[in-house]
């Protein structure tokens, strides 16, 4: 076999399908759209829609390297990570597909083909394996290509694939490769062991349905969809028995070796810890260059964790000095080649890392003070708590491995059970998580029969309001048109509305909201349709014009905006959501700090500068190719096809976006900030408003400022000044009447110590609050003659509040003297033998509580 390099595996797998028709895909986001799924898992996840009818696919036949990642959900190998040979979290699936186009004889024929004629795999060495019910392919694997019978074994669920519990299925062919007898017994796939036999290429024959009875139906197209792991098919490409002895992962060990100065042999866990860094780099790199930034939601949480226990490692090899952003770099030198936009967000990217770094060093620190204090406050053969334990996994990203480690190193036992218990109410939170994703959103039928028979609805709305359309399907849900100027929700523009007139008279129904409810298919929300329309009838779709101006001016806005927030804070910010309504625009993007005022002036200024400067807006449709070679930009949450749409905002501004726009930026109106805060960790909201609106505002604060003005007695220009003056006054007074308290406290002091009973007062001061009553006990107690003061009052506020103030070593106990009272009157405070404060509830046996400290008092004579 050859040598071939990853990079050279990419290019030849592409370049062998692109040979025979297929359309090159480059790599979808780490992000599905399917919200079923954290991550993208395969390779089909990015033509699910496609396999499934519920979008139509703009090619026949398409090969792709996907980028995947498993790590959270249910397809989780991150505790495997760098403990075995081939779990990885970042890995790369090379695949080809077909949507109703070949079938059988073409994918299997093909995959023969490339796998001993350009990979150079001896023919001799590989095996198949099909499903128990598949004639049809061993047929053509024994009678088409050549292999042998006996190199052909029969499976039964292991070669069948399911989509879910209904969909398309159906039964699956893998090839593998023999290493020979020094990796284990012979037998073929069925019978020898893994790490003789493995599987390095998938077919998937979908020819069926699964119904939910369990029967299954004929797809009128079958498809194909097969899945090879680069990684998996390298290592036997250049004869090594590890992923992480391949070409780009062997460069990425060697350099965690390097920063860490630990060599790779030195011992087991080092090992561990070399790989981990090696794989974690790539699985962080791509993460965060898709937009996903460490946090508390679920993909930021996967994140995170992956970035702790990497840096936990680094930890482990005696690294002291930041380290993960170096092996970033890497990461990026060795495969930005096939990914250009890692190479385009490596700065970012970078920093992110290094932040995250940063923080989790002072975590980590903290979290192995936990540990110690938990296990140095243990009685002898008391084991460690699961609720402790689970604290250090969970949030503090110690496995639990090492805390056992450490713990056991100090003869300590775990609470196995415990930890188990508290993982289990965390993984059935997650299992209802996730069964709160896949709930269906309801019946589809009708709408899928529509998009079939009909098409796509046929949206006119660009240039203008109404339109006759023809009714296609009334529900309950509401009405399908044919065509019509209603904007489906959408890239952040929510849906139009407006009304339907029937049979071109004077008669309404009010749409309420435009959606998608299936790709393509527009559905606009119309209460009591049934019975009042028909399919087949013919009305006139007219929007709510002023509303959807708003929306324009707003949509547009928020491109502008997108722009002005990269030229002030820098290329690395990312749109993370958005919504465009008629009155108000809302931008979330990747930023790693708050905005001062000096930046929010700066954004607007440069935004508002473009739009003053009025240059006309192009928004037209293009090839995905096109408009990435022209520099667009897309949008979080937006899905493409081959055919976009491009908006050019002004000279500066491009990016895909379907939504509607203005004609030019002056259209905009002024832009004004009206709101920046933090919805995440490295997120940020912006809120925003655009046309007249900004006027409304700066009217209303004239306003405001006016009565202001008024009430100051001051011209509106002098308010700042005014209020200044007012302000010094009011603190004039609030000094003077603090004085004037300070001596009625004074003289208050004296008569409670006049009133001392051996030494010590105990007293009821009403019309006081809590802080009066404190610096008012501390005065009497510094009185001669007083050693020791138990005031009490009942706050307007609610309750009771004692304080309880003593002469050290004057032979009484602050916290003592109110045990008793403080249970009549439920309530509890400190315990400080000198000075306590606290507080009770029923304030209407305040009096009997204040006999039960004279009687505290006297019990401490005696016992003194």
């Amino acid at each position: 076999m050859s040598g071939t390099t990853a990079r050279e595996l990419r290019s030849i797998f592409t370049g062998f399908f692109a040979e025979r028709d297929h359309t090159v895909v480059s790599s979808a986001s780490l992000i599905p759209y399917d919200p079923t799924l954290l991550f993208t898992v395969a390779g089909m996840v990015p033509f699910k829609a496609y396999f499934t009818g519920t979008e139509p696919s703009p090619y026949k036949r398409a090969t792709t390297v996907q980028k995947c990642v498993r790590a959270g959900g249910k397809q989780n190998d991150l505790d495997e990570i760098g403990r075995t040979r081939r779990h990885l979290s970042f890995f790369e699936m090379l695949g080809n597909f077909s949507f109703g186009d070949y079938f059988k004889d073409d994918a299997i024929a093909w995959a023969w083909e490339l796998s001993t004629e350009r990979l150079g795999f001896d023919p001799d060495r590989l095996w198949i394996t099909v499903h128990l019910s598949d004639d049809e392919a061993a047929d053509i694997w024994r009678d088409a290509v050549g292999v042998p019978a006996e190199r052909i074994q029969r499976l039964d669920e292991d070669n069948f694939w399911r989509m879910g519990d209904t969909g398309p299925c159906g039964p699956c062919s893998e090839i593998f490769f023999d290493k020979g007898e020094a990796y284990g017994p012979g037998g073929g796939p069925a019978h020898g062991g893994d790490e003789r036999y493995v599987e390095f290429w998938n077919l998937v024959f979908m020819q069926f349905e699964q119904q939910t009875d369990g029967s299954m139906v004929p797809l009128p197209k079958p498809s194909i969809d097969t899945g090879a792991g680069l990684e998996r098919v390298l290592t036997l490409l250049q004869g090594v028995d590890s992923v992480f002895e391949i070409d780009e992962m062997a460069r990425l060990v060697a350099k965690a070796s390097e920063l860490s100065g630990v060599r790779l042999g030195e011992g087991e866990s080092s090992d561990v810890s070399l790989r981990i860094h090696a794989q974690h780099a790539r699985t962080k790199a791509f993460l965060i260059g898709d937009g996903v930034l460490p946090s508390k939601n679920p993909r930021g949480h996967v994140l995170r964790r992956i970035m702790r226990r990497a840096i936990r490692h680094a930890y482990l090899l005696g690294v002291n000095s930041v380290v993960t952003p170096l092996l970033v770099d890497e990461v990026v030198d060795i495969m930005g080649h096939d990914y250009p936009e890692l190479l385009g967000n490596h700065a970012f990217v970078r920093d992110v890392t290094e932040r995250e770094e940063v923080r989790f060093r002072e975590t980590l620190g903290r979290g192995s003070v936990l540990l110690d204090e938990a296990l140095a406050g243990l009685e002898a053969g008391e084991p460690l708590g699961g609720g402790v334990t689970f604290l250090l996994h969970d949030t503090y990203g110690f496995p639990f491995e090492v805390t056992e480690e450490i713990a056991r190193e100090r003869g300590v036992e775990l609470d196995s059970e415990g930890f188990e218990a508290e993982l289990s109410q965390q993984r059935r939170r997650a299992r209802e998580d996730f069964a709160a994703r896949s709930t269906d959103a309801g019946d589809l039928s009708v709408y899928l029969e529509v998009l079939d028979e009909f098409g796509e609805t046929e949206f006119v709305g660009r240039d203008r309001d109404e339109s006759t359309g023809r009714v296609l399907a009334v529900t309950e849900s509401g009405v399908v048109l044919d065509r019509t100027p209603f904007y489906a929700e959408a890239g952040g523009q929510i849906g139009d509305t407006g009304h339907l007139y029937l049979d071109g008279g004077e008669e309404a129904l009010a749409v309420s909201d435009t959606t998608y409810v299936v790709a393509g298919l527009h559905l606009h929300h119309v209460e009591g349709a049934v019975g009042r329309l028909r399919p087949g009838q013919s009305v006139r779709a007219v929007i709510d014009g002023r509303r959807r101006a708003g929306i324009r001016r707003h949509h547009t806005g928020t491109h502008i905006l997108h722009w002005a927030l990269r030229e002030v804070l820098g290329t690395h910010v990312k749109q993370q959501g958005s919504l465009v309504a008629p009155d108000r625009l809302r931008f979330d993007f990747s930023h790693y700090s708050g905005l001062s005022g000096e930046d929010i002036a700066a954004i607007e200024d440069v935004a508002n500068a473009e739009i003053l400067a009025n240059p006309t807006c192009r928004h037209y449709e293009t090839s995905m190719e096109e408009a990435k070679a022209a520099g667009a930009i897309a949008f979080f949450g937006d899905k493409y096809s081959d055919t976009v749409r491009v908006l050019e905002a002004g000279p500066n501004s491009i990016e895909l976006c379907g939504g509607t726009h203005v004609r030019a930026l002056g259209d905009i109106g002024p832009l004004k900030i009206i709101s920046e805060g933090s919805i995440g960790s490295n997120i940020r909201r912006l809120e925003a408003v655009c046309g007249d609106i900004p006027i409304q505002r700066l009217r209303h604060t004239e306003s405001r400022l006016a009565e202001a003005a008024g009430v100051l007695g001051v011209p509106p220009e002098d308010v700042v000044e005014g209020a200044g003056r007012w302000a010094g006054e009011l603190k004039a007074l609030r000094d003077e009447v603090k004085q004037l308290r300070r001596k009625a406290a004074g003289d208050r002091a004296g008569e409670l110590a006049a009133a001392a009973d051996d030494g010590l007062v105990v007293a009821r001061i009403d019309g006081v609050d809590r802080n009066e009553l404190r610096d008012l006990a501390v005065t009497v107690r510094d009185r001669d003659g007083v050693t020791g003061v138990v005031l009490a009052t009942a706050p307007a506020s609610g309750g009771v509040a004692f304080v309880s103030a003593v002469v050290p070593g004057a032979g009484w106990h602050a916290s003592d003297l109110l045990g008793d009272a403080l249970k009549l009157v439920g309530g509890g405070g400190g315990r400080n033998p000198d000075f306590a404060t606290a507080g009770g509830k029923d304030a209407t046996r305040l009096d009997e509580a204040l006999d039960l400290v004279r009687r505290a008092a006297a019990s401490q004579r005696t016992a003194g």
